[in-house]
């Protein structure tokens, strides 16, 4: 039965981590001009493809903090924790895009979905792991 137990648990978590994570690229797609998806896969853009991971590294390492310190808990509480966190972190690495597109000259947006690589995006992801690494540090049970 415990064995059962965990598997559903994985699923639930893995279920709720892929939402945050389909999120995080909305958020990410609303901000930048175009879709998103189309600059990855058909134009190849370096730039939209390395500020997409950073932002699911950064997701990613949120949800993980977030089942690690809570998983002994109850597994809706738990569960609670890694749907507020992983929301938090969307709508936080928001906010450092918008703040970083504020204090740099011309559209942030513009630069990181440009073919040719761009140093922007490097910035940017920075900006999004170590959002998410703030995070992390500030989850506790």
């Amino acid at each position: 039965m415990l064995l059962l137990e965990s598997i559903g648990f994985a699923v639930a978590y893995t279920g709720v981590g892929i939402l945050l994570l389909t999120l995080g690229f909305f958020a990410l797609d609303l901000m930048t001009p175009g879709h998103l998806g189309q600059r990855v896969i058909v134009d190849r853009s370096l730039n939209a493809s390395l500020v997409i991971a950073a932002g699911f590294l950064g997701q990613g390492a949120i949800i993980f903090a977030s089942i690690w310190t809570n998983g002994t808990s109850a597994f809706g509480l738990a569960l609670l924790y890694t749907v507020v966190f992983g929301i938090l972190g969307v709508l936080l690495q928001a906010v450092a895009f918008l703040i970083l597109d504020l204090i740099t000259p011309g559209k942030l947006g513009a630069y990181v979905t440009e073919i040719e690589f761009h140093p922007a995006s490097l910035v940017l992801a920075a900006a999004q792991l170590s959002v998410a690494a703030i995070i992390v540090a500030s989850i506790w049970p």
